[in-house]
């Protein structure tokens, strides 16, 4: 068999077949150590491509370790010792203490069985873009949170279909991939159903919601829950110079601003649970404390990051909605 194969309708960067090729051919032992690789200028002729992409392929696998050169000789086989089936691309919007129990939960599961790479684009499309553009074609699994970038999709489906898995958010336009996410819209009217008792020794509801990376679906469960329950609701997208008043609940998604409600309530010197409530979104262990205790919206990542790492390992194809729950404190 070839050692190198290229697909020119592919959208794959031809130098990123030449590294996986060599991959594919290593985990499939038909190449060993010390074998020696095509010649540049027999990849060039066979496939009519620049020196430039076949020596940019092979200057990436010697700073993997994978092949060395020698001067006037060629390329040849450094190293089998890695899995090419078992490297895992992981794109997370950020790092925070609930995603990193999803990460550290995902990784005990995996137990070794991958090499993990992650990265982060922190809500910035073009940074999105970017990784995932140079990560295609070098990676056996592609796991990504799209959160609520618009284009994400496109970019997205660049990427082997085969070897995607959607994390956290999903929509429309990715339900052809599988996932373990949350249902904002079913969670957020939920948890305040579950609520209503507490909720009705108040006068109105309050959404702050900023939409800059917050998902959109928590808007919709909100604003089902008032107007099926005839609550009086409101959405603004922040809380600065905002004046309390009394008999609001506030559900806070953003962290930031659920100390700017607590900072502006003892200004005034509003009793939470009594004057006004709060409802925060993603528990922390802070939030079991402050102020005797925060009720919380709140899925379980550590169960996420386990039910993903199932559905690689066992190669499944499912679309989980992830179990999220509210959590009763003394701000509500």
């Amino acid at each position: 068999m070839k050692l190198i194969n290229l697909e020119a309708q592919s959208g794959i960067p031809k130098y990123k077949q030449i590294i996986s090729s060599v991959e594919i051919a290593i985990a499939e032992n038909r190449l060993k150590r010390g074998d020696q690789l095509p010649s540049v200028n027999k990849l060039c002729l066979e496939f009519s491509i620049s020196r430039d992409t076949v020596l940019l392929a092979y200057d990436e696998l010697k700073k993997r370790g994978i092949v060395f050169a020698i001067l006037g000789k060629g390329y040849y086989i450094k190293s089998t010792e890695f899995s090419f089936e078992h490297r895992y691309f992981v794109l997370f919007d950020e790092l925070n203490a609930f995603k990193e129990n999803l990460y550290n939960s995902f990784l005990e599961a995996i137990d070794n069985r991958a090499q993990i790479d992650i990265f982060f684009h922190h809500f910035n499309l073009d940074m999105f873009r970017k990784l995932i553009n140079e990560s295609n074609g070098n990676y056996s699994k592609y796991i990504i949170m799209p959160t609520n970038l618009k284009g994400a999709a496109a970019i997205i489906k660049t990427l082997p279909k085969n070897d995607v898995y959607i994390l956290d958010q999903t929509n429309d336009d990715l339900s052809g991939y599988p996932s373990v996410h949350q249902n904002f819209v079913k969670d957020v009217f939920s948890a305040l159903v579950k609520a209503k008792l507490l909720l009705k020794k108040y006068e109105r509801l309050v959404l702050i919601f900023p939409g800059f990376k917050e998902p959109l679906g928590m808007v919709e469960g909100f604003e089902k829950f008032g107007a099926d329950f005839l609550f009086e609701n409101t959405i603004i997208p922040n809380f600065e110079h905002q004046i309390i008043k009394k008999g609001t609940v506030y559900i806070i998604p953003n962290d930031r601003h659920l100390v700017e409600v607590i900072e502006q309530a003892k200004k005034q010197e509003l009793l939470i649970g009594l004057d006004y409530g709060i409802i925060s979104y993603n528990d922390t262990p802070l939030k079991k404390v402050v102020e005797n205790g925060i009720t919380t919206i709140s899925t379980d990542f550590t169960a996420m990051g386990l039910l993903l790492a199932d559905m690689i390992l066992n190669n499944k194809k499912d679309k989980i909605e992830n179990q999220s729950d509210l959590l009763i404190r003394k701000s509500l």
